[in-house]
């Protein structure tokens, strides 16, 4: 089973500043958590930007819908700030059809010690695997359908919008 992961940026991949203690961007890491997580799967990666998703445009989203869809392949994983992640998924899921989805991203970068990517990381390609077609978010230990979940700022996690019956 072939995978696509597209990178669009987010706190996944803001590596610290020690001169001005920022946090900010240099290259994506994800080819190395892949080797890290020892992910097998036969993933190809796809860098289409490196921003904070705070920082996302209209053509930003319009980019990364048109890659989903002239993407060859049925199972796409998508990095992704997790400011406006629920937007930029459900912005998916009404432009690209017949094809799974999962975003993810990380509260924590994954150059500081004990961050939450390859949690995220793993969990997303599990689910694109796992999901019948359609937009989700992989955040915390849960799958996520792109139409009930938002993120709890005051928690620092993602939740249901109403418990699925």
């Amino acid at each position: 089973m072939k995978i696509k992961l597209l990178v669009t940026g987010g706190t996944i991949d803001k590596v610290y500043n020690k001169l001005n203690g920022a946090l900010e961007f240099n290259e994506s890491h994800i080819e190395d958590m892949l080797i890290r997580g020892r992910v097998t799967n036969d993933i190809s990666v796809g860098k289409i930007l490196l921003k904070d998703s705070l920082d996302f445009t209209n053509e930003d989203r319009r980019v990364i819908i048109s890659e989903c869809n002239k993407c060859p392949l049925d199972k796409i994983v998508i990095t992704h700030g997790t400011d406006t992640m629920c937007q930029t998924a459900q912005e998916i899921s009404q432009k690209v059809k017949n094809k799974t989805i999962v975003l993810f991203g990380s509260m924590t970068p994954y150059s500081i010690k004990n961050s939450d990517a390859l949690l995220n990381l793993g969990l997303a390609i599990a689910a694109v695997q796992l999901k019948k077609h359609g937009v989700y978010i992989a955040m915390n230990g849960k799958v996520f359908d792109c139409d009930n979940v938002k993120k709890n700022k005051e928690l620092g996690i993602f939740e249901r919008l109403k418990v699925q019956g």
